[in-house]
């Protein structure tokens, strides 16, 4: 079981890398690759609340900034799907049309999820 959830949350973890990483590199390019929280490209930042979370989970320590930056992008990947359900904003689209702001809350929720089933699991076998 162990293993497969590794296996699961580097799934999770690549695929998200992934997915903003190329938000990232369209945006660096295009200038408008993703929308903007202020002035910074919310790509940039979903994409450092994937890789933060990915080095505390490889170290395995220092939970508290697993949880804050995941937490931090799930809820402005629930905001942003919230306005892109309600048509009052827009995220960027796959290339089969759906909204990667759905993506991007179903990955951090299963990241937070599977954390959390982790360090139970972890604590119940000390």
């Amino acid at each position: 079981m162990k293993k497969i959830l590794k296996i699961v949350l580097a799934l999770l973890f690549a695929i998200g890398i992934l997915g903003a990483g190329s938000l990232v590199i369209e945006e660096i390019q295009t200038g408008n690759g993703c929308p903007k929280i202020w002035i910074i490209p919310a790509c940039v930042i979903i994409l450092i609340c994937f890789i933060i979370p990915l080095i505390s989970h490889i170290l395995g320590k220092y939970n508290s900034l697993y949880f804050f930056f995941a937490g931090l992008a799930t809820v402005i990947a629930a905001f942003a799907s919230i306005l892109q359900f309600t048509d009052n904003g827009e995220c960027p689209k796959t290339r089969g049309g759906t909204p990667m702001c759905y993506y991007s809350l179903l990955l951090f929720t299963g990241l937070i999820i599977l954390k959390i089933y982790q360090l139970k699991k972890k604590s119940s076998e000390n």
